[in-house]
């Protein structure tokens, strides 16, 4: 089998302007195709990332033997000059190749792709309902008030999730996005966000997980007090990326001073990038993305490496639905899986109309697909209208 074209899509959705999946989809002489995404479907990067798949498939993808997915993931990144380093572009366009040849392999096999992981170990994943304060609703909006957040986790609530996840920091009392929390927090700002915090406790009682996301947006300095402020009095479950991974002590300093179990590495790459928080022990939660830490290739080693270490593993997921579908199959096969996250970006129909599948959670629960492969398709009837590349 010989890989004979690729087409490569950067999407432009008009009912929301900021997102843009980018999809890979590789076609075989064997008339088998596969698809991939690149982990940059919002924020800066996105069209960086399709010219770099662009790149890597002219100069080492047309002609490769999908099944040779060893081989090729050691070519782009020991051949790639600019792999040899911490790169979320050069990454994610690996990333989005090789997820699309385990796809071809999975349906040239006739098999899912967990299979081809080592089969299933968790037959039904837990799933939580993720960035409460973009609303859990059709339509995303800024949530501002305390009341509105008690309002957001109801509704994740009544539909059946027991887990939710909120950054009540993200904007303040005028809907401002605050991108720089690296100082202490004034006392006016960390009272609105406990009373934000509060209503939803009250909210989902004590039974319900909660998680506190920072996005990085904190200091050493501040994230030990939003730590012990907000993680440690409202008992959340987790606290996720409580500071940026430019400089890995500072993990060091913040896991020695809280309680909290620590989650972080949606923007960690590779296993090399994941091995001073492995062994310094400041990650509890591990949250790889499939779309830009190398793949299934890569992705599978560097959870069998945070299983040495202990490390729970829930995948990080903010992107299309070839994105979703990659999730479950990388977290049904490993026994270290933690909890999986629906970002409420995956419940909104300008995302779900990107792919023919639609893989949402029954009463708070995801299962893997069981079709051959990913267990999913682009649209053509939408994606065609956003095709960036195709390379024969």
């Amino acid at each position: 089998m010989k890989i004979t074209r690729v087409e490569i899509f950067d999407m432009e959705c008009p009912k929301r302007p900021q997102w843009h999946p980018v999809f890979v989809r590789i076609h075989t002489d064997e008339g088998i195709s596969g698809v991939g995404e690149a982990g940059l479907a919002y924020d800066w990067g996105h069209s960086a990332a399709a010219n770099m798949i662009n790149e890597i498939v002219k100069a080492r993808v047309i002609g490769f033997d999908p099944f040779q997915t060893e081989l090729l993931w050691s070519k782009m990144f020991r051949e790639g000059f600019w792999a040899q380093g911490s790169n979320a572009v050069f990454y994610a366009a690996m990333s989005a190749i090789d997820t699309a040849l385990w796809d071809i392999k999975g349906k040239a096999l006739g098999v899912p792709v967990y299979q081809l992981l080592g089969g299933k170990v968790n037959p039904k994943l837990r799933t939580y309902a993720s960035q409460l304060q973009f609303d859990w609703d059709p339509e995303a909006k800024k949530l501002i008030q305390p009341e509105e957040y008690a309002k957001a986790a109801q509704k994740a609530l009544d539909e059946g999730y027991d887990a939710v996840k909120v950054n009540p920091m993200f904007y303040d009392k005028d809907g401002n996005t605050l991108y720089d929390l690296t100082k202490l927090f004034k006392a006016d700002l960390l009272e609105l966000v406990k009373a934000r915090m509060q209503a939803i406790r009250d909210t989902v009682g004590a039974k319900v997980d909660i998680f506190l996301e920072c996005h990085s947006l904190l200091g050493a300095t501040s994230a030990i007090q939003i730590g012990k402020e907000i993680a440690e009095e409202f008992n959340c479950a987790f606290m996720e990326e409580p500071v940026n991974y430019v400089n890995s002590a500072l993990h060091d300093k913040v896991a020695a001073k809280l309680t909290v179990p620590l989650a972080a590495g949606e923007r960690i790459y590779l296993r090399h990038g994941m091995r001073p928080y492995f062994e310094n022990q400041t990650i509890d939660i591990l949250q790889p993305d499939i779309g830009l830490c190398g793949g299934f290739t890569e992705a599978k080693k560097i959870c069998d490496y945070a299983d040495m270490y202990d490390i729970q593993v829930q995948a990080h997921v903010c992107g299309g639905p070839v994105a979703t579908a990659a999730s479950l199959h990388l977290e049904t096969a490993i026994p270290n899986f933690y909890i999986h996250e629906h970002h409420t970006y995956a419940t909104k129909e300008w995302n779900r109309e990107l792919c023919i599948q639609d893989y949402q959670p029954q009463n708070g629960y995801m299962t893997v697909p069981e079709l051959p492969g990913l267990g999913i398709e682009l649209n053509d009837t939408i994606v065609m209208k956003s095709k960036a590349f195709e390379v024969k």
